[in-house]
């Protein structure tokens, strides 16, 4: 069982940068692949970024791609997204999510559906 909670989303102008944390309780932190995902009023929840267990792997949505980057402390079982040049449509509420690579494949995940664990969400408001 995996605990997740997201911080660090607020309100800022278009342009700015955002941090968000995501801050996990549980065992085995090191084996999952771990998930960022994002939803607009009225749209589906949507991929932003992920990262292998072991870090080595990372993929991104084309909308964030040269924007965010996705990183994780093994020590401090935690996972981040740090956001700059952020846009008006990049407003939403933003979800960890965690995956178990099971047998340790060191793949990543773009669906939701594949994730089992995911946080309360946190907000992010840009503004234009």
């Amino acid at each position: 069982q995996v605990q997740l909670v997201e911080s660090g989303g607020g309100l800022v102008q278009a342009g700015e940068s955002l941090r968000l944390s995501c801050a996990t309780s549980g065992n085995n932190f090191r084996s999952y692949n771990m998930g960022w995902f994002r939803q607009a009023p009225g749209k589906e929840r949507e991929f932003v970024a992920t990262i292998s267990y072991s870090g080595g792997r990372r993929h991104y949505a084309d909308s964030v791609k040269g924007r965010f980057i996705v990183d994780r402390d093994d020590i401090k079982q935690t996972v981040s997204l740090q956001m700059s040049t952020l846009r008006p449509e990049d407003t939403a509420v933003y979800y960890c999510a965690a995956r178990l690579d099971q047998w340790l494949k060191d793949q990543v995940t773009v669906w939701p559906g594949d994730y089992e664990y995911w946080g309360q969400g946190t907000q992010v408001t840009v503004s234009s």
